[in-house]
């Protein structure tokens, strides 16, 4: 049995426009990167090696949290096990920090162990984890950190995820203003229930994207990517939003959306010069508004939690 390990756990974006809670997909950067060690001591410790104000009680942590649920499943409450946070990923950032984390972690332990748990089977332990952070278990980060690629979760309980094809040469454009949205917030300016109109809406442009993406359809994921549900409550959170959606729509994109809670907003697009230029335009929009902003360009990332 090794005794330490480093692991690395990409960030995600999720929701994907009109899939809230069941859609999401892997970035190759930023990322999480966890170093976990194995001890005489009993239980989960926590270390935190940020700039980052982190919780560092086991229960409140998020990768804390996601490495208990699983040592408690397995029955492994004995082990000692110590978790080191180089978090990478600035937390509210809306592109899945706590999920990374909590994915590493769970994955790190896995593999430290040897045991050959299915990926559906950790996914119940990180997205402990994931509540901890937002007060909800959902997949939709967690689900593309640990397996790469995009994800649909057809149901929580049972939980049921599928990856799902996607053109190789679709582009995200990223980019995530200095300020931070909290996901348990954000959620709850969404409520629990939604006009009928609005869900048959969603239901359809859910379809239409997953057809898109197995055809390679662009048109159709551009379309598709419209949300009735969360985007039209959040975007008051994000200064000047619906100002920079129509910029990046003229400037190339497919389409533009907020990812996850916010307030990260991505783009897709076709090739990497049209992706560039959409960055471009994406951080000018919010310079003008003196918010500084970091622009990621990727496609979209097959690898999951992987050893560093």
């Amino acid at each position: 049995m090794k005794k330490s390990i480093k692991i690395v756990a990409p960030a995600t974006v999720a929701n994907v426009g009109c899939g809230f809670d069941v859609m999401g997909f892997a970035l190759p950067y930023p990322n999480d990167e966890l170093v976990i060690k194995l001890g005489h001591h009993k239980g989960v410790r926590i270390h935190n090696h940020t700039p980052y104000p982190l919780p560092n009680t086991v229960m409140s942590n998020c990768a804390g949290r996601a490495a208990h649920a699983y040592l408690s499943a397995i029955g492994r409450k004995d082990l000692g096990v110590t978790i080191h946070i180089h978090r990478k990923i600035k937390p509210g950032s809306g592109i899945g920090s706590s999920a990374a984390s909590a994915v590493a972690a769970v994955k790190g332990i896995q593999l430290l162990l040897g045991r050959n748990d299915s990926e559906q089977t950790l996914l119940q332990y990180c997205m402990q984890g994931e509540q901890a952070a937002s007060g909800a278990m959902h997949a939709d980060n967690v689900a593309p950190s640990l397996m790469g690629g995009f994800v649909l979760v057809r149901s929580h309980a049972p939980l049921d995820v599928i990856s799902v094809p996607c053109p190789t040469n679709l582009f995200c454009t990223l980019v995530h203003p200095n300020i931070e949205v909290k996901t348990a917030a954000a959620r709850q300016m969404i409520g629990q229930s939604i006009s009928l109109r609005n869900a048959t809406a969603q239901w359809g442009n859910v379809g239409a994207l997953i057809a898109g993406l197995y055809t390679s359809n662009y048109a159709l994921i551009g379309r598709a990517v419209h949300d009735t549900v969360a985007e039209p409550l959040r975007a008051q959170l994000i200064p000047g939003y619906r100002t920079l959606k129509a910029t990046v729509m003229k400037a190339g994109a497919l389409c533009c959306n907020i990812s996850g809670s916010g307030p990260s907003v991505f783009a897709l697009s076709t090739n990497e010069s049209t992706a560039c230029a959409i960055g471009k335009v994406m951080s000018h929009q919010f310079q003008q508004q003196n918010i500084e902003c970091r622009t990621y360009v990727s496609t979209i990332h097959q690898q999951g939690a992987a050893v560093y």
